[in-house]
């Protein structure tokens, strides 16, 4: 039995007068998956979620949930939900009426909708929030309400549209994982949008990275960031050291564009070279926690970074002014397509 995709996008496009936000984007997200669309500001994404969603009509090509085109339904008509990064509570209503609120406009009765909502609340560890008002509660807590609140409805599928962003880097870490969870715990498809790469790969079964309204890449986390395609996905999704034509030649021996992770590459206080290798002088040496990334100017002419997590931060230190020989194994050399 063949399972007809949870969102289906076929050929999307959306201009606003004479700029392409959205160019011909075509992509099946299986049900039950947690897939990420990831890019910088202006890439397409968020206009992608919001044409799945209904606040947005494409100028041309189809979006189909679970097998049924809905290209032209109301946002009320399609069996998504949508989370925003400003939550959008009501500041009035406690957490309880919050997350029941949408049963209340669907003719829910008050017994059950309130029943449900206590259920929901547990679901996402509020299980005793429920007469707080918003105010009363951490970004992280108003995060979960929201995800109460956009799930008790049990759409099919769920837009989260930056959700994290407004969060402080612990609290926004500890939510990834409580996501994560959460998504599990309900089985629905998750559409989650994001410019942060970690986020990304911390939460995804797959990835879109977009750029100029198109996908770049598609893949697990795993494929985006060990082969990324392009130069652009590999220094938009971690870093990367690039090397393209002249350096290339230099560097890598062969024409052609490449890619090498820092945390694939070894430093020696040496000045002989073999075949994967290159001569350079550190430039600097910055301590991360766990590791140093020290800053290299190879002799070839470029500048590179290497992520040392062996060397002691004061090691590290003393490798500043030093001619080094940097090192990578061929297998870890990644051939870029652009």
């Amino acid at each position: 039995m063949v399972v007809a995709p949870a969102i289906r996008l076929s050929a999307l496009t959306k201009t606003f007068g004479s700029v392409t936000a959205v160019d011909g984007v075509s992509l099946d997200i299986a049900p039950g998956e947690f897939f990420s669309m990831l890019g910088p500001s202006g890439s397409g994404k968020t206009t992608v979620l919001r044409l799945i969603a209904g606040f947005e009509k494409p100028t041309s090509g189809t979006v189909s949930l679970f097998g049924q085109d809905v290209t032209t339904a109301a946002p009320f008509d399609r069996d998504v939900n949508t989370v925003f990064q400003d939550y959008a509570l009501f500041p009035h209503m406690t957490v309880l009426q919050n997350v029941a609120y949408g049963l209340r406009i669907r003719g829910i009765k008050k017994a059950e909708r309130l029943e449900r909502a206590r259920a929901a609340l547990e679901t996402v560890r509020l299980g005793g929030f429920g007469d707080r008002k918003p105010s009363q509660l951490s970004g992280g807590q108003r995060q979960r309400v929201a995800l109460a609140r956009a799930t008790i409805v049990e759409p099919k599928a769920l837009l989260l549209d930056e959700p994290l962003g407004a969060l402080d880097l612990k609290l926004r870490e500890q939510m990834q994982v409580e996501l994560k969870e959460i998504q599990r715990d309900l089985g629905i498809t998750f559409i989650f949008v994001t410019h942060d790469q970690e986020e990304a790969l911390t939460l995804s079964d797959r990835v879109a990275v977009f750029s100029d309204g198109r996908i770049v890449q598609l893949g697990t986390p795993q494929e985006i960031y060990e082969k990324p395609r392009s130069a652009f996905v590999a220094d938009f999704v971690g870093t990367s050291n690039v090397f393209e034509g002249d350096l290339a030649v230099k560097v890598i021996g062969k024409k052609g564009a490449f890619s090498i992770r820092p945390e694939r590459m070894s430093i020696e206080t040496s000045t002989r070279t073999s075949a994967n290798s290159a001569l350079g002088s550190v430039v600097d040496a910055i301590y991360i926690g766990g590791a140093s990334r020290i800053v290299v100017d190879l002799d070839a002419g470029a500048r590179i970074n290497v992520i040392d997590d062996e060397k002691t931060p004061e090691a590290a230190a003393a490798l500043r002014g030093k001619r080094v020989t940097v090192s990578w194994k061929a297998t870890d050399v990644v051939v870029l397509s652009a």
